[in-house]
């Protein structure tokens, strides 16, 4: 049961009481999750003594399990059943025992007072794009580039061929080249050539990455000419990509090009409804709910850096030298800004709508999350932790709502997404867990 304790402005206090039913069902499930998985000499799977498995985990693990698992369930009903959307919190939890009630209390600030303007009479102008038999024979063309097939010849190379390259020095190597799509300086250099010839490119002072190359040659020697071979648009053609005919060929594929037409324009709609929001809302954003989205937006890029293997010192040192660090930090900014701006629109429009997502909706979503994740939703929940949980329901709420403002524009009535769409979406909202610790 939640309990408002006081709100003032944007700060906001609440207490939340567990029964003890529930504190003692929590302990039974993390009982059970460690008899199953915890490993004791001498004794068969689920048949150690509590006191023995408790001496393998630690003293005090089973305590924080079970407190974890009630944070995690009970904070994020205790935020809906307050109707409170949370921009930041500090949870305090009790001590928890069996056989007793477990309290924990909640200190945080909610969402900026946000007005939105009139958006009924909105007329959503973003189309899907048309698919034309012009569309689908290009399509077709490019289906067919794609699985050609190259044989080698005895002549100079010319437009459309795979020319294979040995680069000479200490670092060469030997790769195909297609011309058809390689650089202008590479095709210059290359045509007209034939198998044996040694050729210099040359190549322009160009910026791949963050860096700077300056012009230089390669030298290279062509090894092998390979004339391309396109196959006739035929239901032989077909066949090789497990299409009973041609004709089925082009019903499937213009189906599949009119799913992604749909999809780009309700994307587009999507996003013509949000800037409409955002353009057009009164609001006055608290410079802590700036930071923090900067802030866990600089972590993102920090753990992208790391997972490529580079330092943020590094990149930051190399950036300062380019002259560029102003202007990553100062788009860093405009980045977040227009970030919380989307998130304190949709939040609004939600709120206007009446919109709510059942805890059936919700636990739904969850175990499909989970699943695609190849998680259970006890380990995702343990992952997102209380705010993270939080987070999520927010983003489904969010969604919701959004789909709901599209239907009437557009006039259609249109059934509720199912799980696995709302879920879909909802995920491209969502925050990760560090993000949410500093912000839901």
């Amino acid at each position: 049961m939640a309990e408002l304790i006081s709100r003032e402005g944007n700060k906001v206090e609440f207490k939340v009481a567990v029964p003890a039913a529930e504190v003692n069902r929590a302990y039974e499930q993390v009982w059970t999750a460690l008899s199953r998985d915890v490993r004791v000499p001498g004794f068969r799977p689920g048949k150690a003594p509590r006191k023995v498995i408790e001496g393998r985990v630690g003293k005090g693990y089973v305590e924080n399990e079970v407190r974890d698992r009630l944070l995690q369930v009970h904070y994020p009903q205790a935020a809906r059943e307050l109707k409170l959307s949370l921009v930041d919190a500090t949870i305090d939890p009790q001590d928890v025992a069996s056989g007793q009630d477990f309290t924990f209390s909640v200190k945080g600030e909610t969402y900026p007072e946000v007005t939105l303007g009139d958006w009924s009479g909105l007329k959503l102008e973003a189309a899907s794009p048309e698919i034309t038999d012009e569309v689908l024979d290009r399509t077709l063309s490019d289906l067919q580039e794609r699985n050609a097939t190259f044989e080698s010849v005895d002549r100079a190379t010319e437009a459309s061929d795979q020319v294979t390259i040995e680069e000479q020095g200490e670092e060469g190597g030997t790769y195909p080249i297609y011309l058809d799509v390689a650089e202008q300086h590479v095709r210059d250099a290359l045509l007209g050539k034939n198998k044996g010839d040694t050729v210099e490119i040359s190549v322009p002072a160009h910026q791949h990455g963050d860096h700077e190359h300056p012009a230089h040659s390669v030298t290279v020697k062509i090894t092998e000419v390979k004339t391309k071979q396109l196959q006739a648009l035929d239901d032989e053609f077909a066949k090789s990509l497990n299409f009973d005919s041609l004709e089925r060929l082009r019903a499937d594929l213009k189906t599949e090009l009119e799913r992604r037409a749909q999809q780009e324009g309700d994307n587009a709609r999507r996003e013509e409804l949000v800037n409409h929001l955002t353009e057009n809302m009164q609001v006055e954003i608290p410079q802590a709910l700036l930071q923090n989205r900067r802030d866990a937006m600089m972590a993102e890029i920090r753990d992208d850096l790391g997972r490529q293997g580079v330092k943020w010192g590094e990149y930051e040192a190399f950036m300062k030298e380019q002259g560029k660090l102003d202007d990553f930090m100062a788009d860093l900014g405009k980045n977040a800004e227009t970030r919380v701006k989307r998130d304190l629109a949709l939040e609004k429009l939600a709120e206007d709508l009446k919109v709510q997502v059942s805890d059936a909706e919700f636990n739904q979503t969850m175990v499909m999350l989970a699943q695609s994740n190849g998680m259970t939703p006890q380990q995702l929940s343990s992952q997102l932790g209380p705010n993270g949980i939080q987070s999520y329901y927010t983003s489904l709420v969010r969604e919701k709502g959004l789909q709901m403002a599209l239907a009437q524009l557009t006039g259609e009535n249109k059934p509720q997404q199912d799980g696995a769409e709302q879920n879909e979406e909802a995920q491209a909202e969502a925050v990760t867990t560090e993000e949410a610790k500093s912000e839901e």
